[in-house]
């Protein structure tokens, strides 16, 4: 019959040998084109270069690291100074254009709000009719105010609350 080894046909055994020799020359040959690419990469990066200029590119480019650094820090710190002058900026404003006295047309009468980031500013309020134009302005405080608004202030004060403008 068949030849066993520890009871495993020897057919079996000599097969299983060979699978296993022709899955290791596949990663062999893997290995080789990955090394030959590694070869030619290697060969092009060194390609008319010796110790001295890479340590020149070497330097160039850990100042150009350190100069860059300094660059983002000027830059960190110009961006905190910037923002902690925002905040008395005004940034918000809302502004709602409109008819005061029904015979001129044209919504000549405007109100104004401006907010800074904290809701705190003023409402303007012009008003034009035929004998003249008049300008009142009321303080808001957190997004308030302390005297009563009109329909049209309260509605710039929202949209200027809101982001809408």
């Amino acid at each position: 019959m068949f030849e066993t080894y520890l009871g495993i046909p020897t057919d079996y055994i000599v097969i299983g040998v060979a699978g296993f020799a022709v899955l290791l020359l596949i990663l062999i040959l893997v290995q080789a084109a990955r090394i030959s690419s590694l070869k030619k990469r290697y060969e092009s990066f060194m390609k008319g270069k010796n110790v001295k200029s890479l340590e020149d590119t070497l330097i160039y480019r850990l100042e150009k690291v350190d100069e860059l650094d300094q660059k983002n820090e000027n830059n960190e710190r110009l961006l905190k100074e910037m923002k902690e002058k925002m905040v008395g900026c005004y940034q918000k404003m809302g502004l709602l254009k409109y008819d005061a006295l029904d015979e001129m047309g044209g919504k000549l009468s405007y109100t104004l709000a401006l907010l800074n980031e904290k809701d705190n500013g003023f409402v303007i309020n012009c008003v034009h009719s035929r004998e003249g134009s008049y300008s009142y302005i009321k303080e808001i405080i957190d997004g308030n105010s302390i005297v009563g608004l009109s329909p049209e202030e309260d509605e710039a004060l929202q949209k200027a609350l809101n982001g809408e403008d």
